[in-house]
């Protein structure tokens, strides 16, 4: 009888387009290594209502209330020593409902995208009620207290200094083999293509402002400012956010996009990122090598994020106006500094992920075949 094959169940969340990218593409990778994978979203997973509001409350308050989510950040993400309030309540929830969804597909082993989703799963195996091991993907580029459960087994983090604290706060095993991100960004990409998509002229520079999926983030004054440079185009992506593209529309010599799924052309084609949270599109075009300035982070995770990826010196952290339109003037051409940036974040592609999980599992004596 011929043994059962590896099987992976990916737990993400919907919040945003960045956890469920690294979800499908890590169960992509580990399909093309011969094992079956499962990505599961844990707010269709809640009951009734409570994942739609989970969403729709975190997209609302990065639009129209950032200092509420600076300050829920602050409360529960936040590790302290003295006491804060505790997610326990949900993640009680979280674990319940995710019980037969487990049971039921039989994994060698839970690994989890979303923070929400590791508490959950490390609840369920400190209790006795999940028998394979609990994998942690981080993808924030901070260790936050909700990432750290742990009760699962092991963290697989994007940076080093992640993973260190990671093992520091938790006592159990963190690799740091690099982001999960699509290959595409990694290989050659069409110039000419992106060019073309970007409506550049000769001579012109194309400085791409990122506002993620859901189009977040003050960026219109942003735009505005970089059109009145001399050999700029600014293109902002806004995501699903048509508001904001029509918005955008007003501003002479700016180029709105809309959901796009041409990003390593886009990205061959520019000079410089604008990036507001330090997230999926940051680590994309870490791997692209096009250099990315910071300006007017979002809230919470992302501010924290674009702090410890400056200090790594992957990025440049631009805290005002002068600082944004130096930085882009002095990398959005070939030089020195430009050079060095790119070749620091490039340098975080250091193994594949789906590669190093795989391997913990069989190195690993705790990884034994069994249900949830």
């Amino acid at each position: 009888m011929s043994e059962r094959p590896t099987r992976y169940l990916i737990i993400s969340a919907s919040m945003g387009a960045g956890h469920d990218q690294v979800a499908l593409e890590l169960a992509t990778r580990l399909r093309g290594g011969g094992a079956e994978a499962k990505v599961v979203d844990l707010l269709e997973v809640l009951p009734g209502p409570i994942g739609h509001g989970l969403r729709s409350g975190y997209a609302g308050m990065l639009r129209v209330a950032p200092w509420l989510y600076e300050g829920i950040y602050r409360a529960f993400f936040v590790p302290r020593d003295r006491l804060q309030p505790s997610t326990s309540p949900m993640v009680r929830l979280a674990a319940r409902r995710l019980r037969p969804v487990i049971s039921q597909y039989r994994p060698t082993a839970v690994l989890s995208t979303f923070h929400l989703a590791g508490q959950a799963v490390g609840r369920l195996r400190s209790r006795g009620a999940l028998a394979v091991p609990g994998i942690v993907v981080i993808t924030d580029a901070v260790a936050h207290a909700l990432w750290l459960d742990p009760g699962n087994d092991l963290f697989v983090c994007v940076f080093p200094h992640v993973a260190a604290e990671a093992r520091r706060r938790t006592g159990r095993p963190a690799l740091a083999p690099g982001p999960i991100i699509d290959q595409r960004f990694m290989d050659p990409a069409d110039r000419a293509a992106g060019c073309r998509a970007l409506g550049l002229a000769d001579g012109e520079d194309a400085a791409i402002i990122s506002t993620g999926s859901w189009g977040v983030g003050d960026v219109v004054a942003t735009a505005r400012r970089l059109a009145r440079l001399d050999g700029v185009r600014p293109t902002v992506l806004c995501g699903r956010n048509e508001r904001l593209r029509s918005e955008l529309s007003t501003v002479d010599g700016c180029v709105a996009l809309g959901w796009r799924d041409d990003l390593p052309d886009l990205f061959a084609a520019a000079a410089v990122l604008i990036d507001n949270a330090g997230g999926a599109t940051c680590i994309e075009a870490f791997a692209a090598g096009l250099p990315v300035v910071s300006y007017r982070p979002i809230p919470g995770h992302g501010r924290a994020g674009v702090q410890a990826l400056d200090e790594a010196g992957l990025l440049t952290y631009a805290r005002n106006e002068p600082a944004l339109l130096a930085a882009v003037a002095q990398l959005r051409r070939g030089g020195p500094e430009r050079d060095a940036q790119c070749e620091r974040a490039r340098a975080i592609f250091a193994d594949d992920p789906a590669v190093a999980i795989e391997s913990w599992l069989r190195d690993d004596t705790r990884a034994v075949a069994g249900t949830g």
